[in-house]
């Protein structure tokens, strides 16, 4: 007989603490970002755009969120695999850079397990990449 170990789920509750660390972050760093999270099954549990950030950070955010969460993996880490040359190329946006996959996008784990992302747009990616590391890391 297996047992397994129940992992709780992200919640509203954690989403909008992920909300709320990732706007402070920004706002320390005079920056106007959107926020998204998602939850495991890749359902939106929370987004907030400021009023002053731009309208297409809202469709970034959002993306880096499910980027994150499909490949369990922080999308900082794939920005080389997606410029020329690179596994995941793709034709690049006005940034230089594949918009699905630029920097912003942390996948949320809880006891190990994949529970649900944050993604983050409006800044310089690794600006979002921070900010977005800073929401899990108060999460934790």
């Amino acid at each position: 007989m297996s047992t397994t170990t129940a992992v709780a789920p992200l919640t509203s509750h954690d989403a909008d603490l992920l909300v709320t660390a990732a706007r402070r972050a920004a706002e320390a760093a005079g920056v106007t970002v959107s926020v998204t999270v998602l939850d495991a099954g890749g359902h939106l549990l929370a987004f907030r755009r400021d009023d002053r950030a731009v309208l297409i950070s809202g469709e970034t955010s959002t993306r880096k969120a499910y980027t994150a969460l499909q490949l369990d993996t922080p999308t900082a880490d794939l920005v080389d695999a997606v410029q020329p040359g690179g596994l995941f190329h793709t034709l690049p946006t006005a940034l230089d850079r594949p918009l699905l996959f630029i920097a912003g996008g942390v996948p949320v784990h809880r006891d190990g397990r994949l529970i649900g992302a944050i993604g983050v747009g409006g800044g310089a990616p690794e600006q979002d990449h921070a900010f977005a590391t800073a929401a899990v890391e108060a999460l934790a």
